[in-house]
């Protein structure tokens, strides 16, 4: 139950959940003190930041930064606070649906959390790798969501990764760094053999400083090569990383089912333009023959119906799962979901928005 809402997202203290399933362990924990007690064990990696974006950590790569002037990190966040939503309330909208269909699966919530590794060497180590990846996956699936799991610069990630996925019934997606084509067959088929939903690469890491400086070699990936991986699997197939019209058409071309328009948190080249500004475009050209998701910048509800209106069948969350993760273990990351998603629940109440479908350009100002 909702005690208190006010539609400036994560940032707000009086947002409270009564948390379901509290008879399975998730305690009752607000925001605000997830978001403190995660500020205290991130150890300065992150400073979990009233606003969040990406100024304090510019250039901390290693860490949670982004890379050199944190430009790209920062322009994230700014386009999408550029557009605003047109209130309209002259409706007959009173219960907003935001169940998402998602590869044969029914979610509560088109709000999923994305590939996050390195609890280690980005975030402090105050959690390790298991304890991170498994209050991600965990977290989600309570929450209703599903949680993408990544690979990293020590190569049991992953593992991890697949073992949690295994433990919340099979609810997650794998992503796999750029490597080379056989070492990302081995793990296709290990992907496969853990009843993921879907699998895929995230190709915006090519050129990853921590994948470099562990000895994990990685690199751009050419269109025949990405036409082979789709080929390699049954299942849906996924390219996170796509910043242009031009590669979501490719994407279309090769078979994948579906695409992430992200930066990579802004923190692997200075100086690229924000998701939301180039979202539009992208999903003018490839909207209805791919799935899109959205990554970067989201840290609330509301940003999430604005990436929904610009065309995103979902979103991912990367920071504010972190703070969850932190704060509160599953039982944060599953906080910060459903708070996010009652933030998106009023959003569309107040747009006049009577499912996901009906979130469109015509909300947005």
């Amino acid at each position: 139950m909702i005690r208190a809402l006010k539609s400036s997202g994560l940032q707000v203290a009086a947002v409270k959940i009564e948390l379901l399933g509290e008879s399975e362990g998730y305690a009752r924990m607000n925001v605000r003190e997830i978001k403190e007690r995660a500020r205290e064990r991130l150890r300065g990696s992150c400073r979990v930041c009233r606003v969040c974006d990406g100024r304090a950590c510019a250039g901390e790569v290693p860490g949670i930064g982004g890379l050199l002037s944190g430009s790209s990190f920062q322009n994230n966040v700014e386009t999408l606070a550029m557009y605003h939503l047109n209130m309209r309330t002259i409706h007959q909208v009173d219960q907003p649906d935001h169940a998402l269909q998602l590869f044969g699966r029914t979610f509560t919530t088109p709000v999923l959390v994305a590939p996050l590794t390195g609890a280690a060497y980005n975030l402090g180590g105050a959690l390790s790798e298991e304890e991170f990846i498994t209050a991600l996956v965990e977290g989600a699936a309570a929450a209703g969501s599903c949680a993408f799991i990544g690979d990293g610069a020590d190569p049991d990630y992953f593992r991890l990764g697949l073992q949690a996925i295994k433990k919340a019934g099979k609810n997650g997606i794998a992503i796999i760094k750029p490597r080379a084509m056989e070492p990302l067959r081995e793990r296709i088929r290990q992907a496969e053999e853990s009843g993921v939903l879907a699998v895929g690469i995230d190709i915006d890491g090519a050129g990853l400083v921590t994948m470099a400086l562990k000895g994990q070699p990685v690199g751009p990936k050419s269109f025949y090569q990405l036409r082979e991986l789709v080929k390699m699997t049954e299942l849906p197939f996924i390219l996170k990383g796509i910043m242009t019209a031009q590669e979501a058409e490719m994407a279309v071309e090769i078979g994948a089912a579906a695409i992430v328009v992200s930066n990579h948190g802004g923190r692997v080249l200075d100086g690229t333009p924000g998701v939301a500004e180039v979202l539009p475009e992208i999903v003018e050209r490839v909207k209805g023959e791919i799935i899109v998701f959205a990554d970067g910048g989201i840290r609330s509800g509301v940003d999430a119906l604005k990436m929904l209106a610009l065309g995103a069948n979902a979103v991912l969350i990367g920071r504010p799962a972190i703070w969850g993760a932190f704060g509160h273990g599953a039982a944060g990351v599953k906080t910060i979901i459903k708070t996010m998603t009652e933030e998106l629940r009023h959003g569309m109440l107040m747009t006049g928005c009577v499912n996901l479908k009906a979130v469109d350009y015509h909300i947005i100002y």
